[in-house]
């Protein structure tokens, strides 16, 4: 089968199509054929420095994954051939979507809402995971609460947006000026231009902060949160001691979080998609061969929603 690889660390030049093996399902897997695979900040970042992957060259990127299950493993009982699902490969070291082919627990994928197609569904497991398990099972978001989601057409998001508002909460978000209509559009109730204000001095009485960013976001995200707050990094390096401190000082619960395979979240989520109130803003669909495009594209940090690579079979 295809799929985009790399032998060393690098810019998007490095990413190479090649000719791998066909994974074949063990117990409770399944195999599914791609049909569009999602990329997130993860992919350029990994590409680049390696992170938790730096010993494990060459590898096949991606986690995003929706297709067709192709073959079902031993005692797997959810899925037969031919039914399509969409979901996310453990993270970080079961990577592997850009490829013709993957191969994961069956409970990793949930079925595919007939209401959006391959690539919308595609967008959706890691950043939708990622926004849901940090609002929902880290901060344990509630309807009524005041939530404040840094870089909130991003990814993650503009996913988080959605999710929050579909929990009845307020929801405040920091982005440019340019995407204020397009975040208004998910249901965002105030917005904040990062480029001219500073969310620190304006934004006030926070029950949940959703820290996407890093650098001094953290520390200075704290001044907008109430007592008794919560604020999840998805920033790991970003929650250092220092601010651990200065949160415990101020009554205010500071998590960081990586996001994991969720088979309940993911029902979750393919629900709000067949209702209607959760959908991926897809920014690009390249093919898989032009991977090393999206990756630039993706680097430039200026996407709104999504990027996604289709491959044909």
């Amino acid at each position: 089968m295809k799929a985009i690889s790399q032998d060393v660390l690098g810019g998007p030049e490095v990413l190479k199509t090649v000719e791998v093996e066909r994974p074949v399902p063990g117990p409770t897997e399944v195999l599914v054929r791609v049909e569009a695979a999602g990329l997130n900040p993860t992919d350029w970042k990994t590409r680049a420095g390696g992170g938790f992957l730096r010993d494990k060259l060459p590898f096949v990127l991606g986690y995003d994954v929706s297709g067709v299950v192709e073959e079902p493993g031993v005692g797997q009982a959810l899925y037969k051939p031919g039914d399509e699902v969409f979901g996310m490969l453990k993270y970080p070291d079961a990577h592997g979507a850009f490829a013709e082919y993957v191969t994961a627990p069956s409970r990793h994928f949930v079925r595919k809402p007939a209401a959006v197609d391959h690539v919308q569904a595609a967008g959706i497991p890691l950043a939708g995971l990622t926004a849901y398990q940090a609002l929902v099972d880290v901060a344990g978001l509630r309807g009524g609460q005041r939530v404040l989601v840094h870089a909130a057409a991003g990814g993650v998001g503009h996913l988080a947006v959605q999710i929050a508002k579909a929990r009845g909460a307020y929801v405040i978000g920091t982005a440019s000026a340019a995407k204020h209509e397009f975040l208004r559009g998910l249901g965002a109730d105030e917005l904040v231009d990062y480029r001219d204000e500073d969310f620190a001095e304006v934004v006030r009485d926070v029950d949940v902060v959703l820290e996407t960013i890093g650098g001094d976001y953290g520390p200075r995200s704290l001044r907008t949160l109430r007592k008794g707050g919560t604020i999840v990094s998805l920033v790991l390096g970003n929650l250092d001691p220092d601010l651990h401190r200065q949160a415990a000082e101020l009554g205010i619960r500071s998590e960081a979080m990586l996001v994991e395979p969720d088979h309940a979240a993911m029902r979750a989520l393919a629900a709000l998609v067949e209702a209607g109130r959760l959908r991926a803003e897809i920014a690009a669909a390249l093919p898989l061969a032009e991977a090393a495009k999206a990756h630039e594209l993706g680097e430039t940090n200026r996407v709104t929603g999504k990027i996604v690579l289709t491959v044909s079979h």
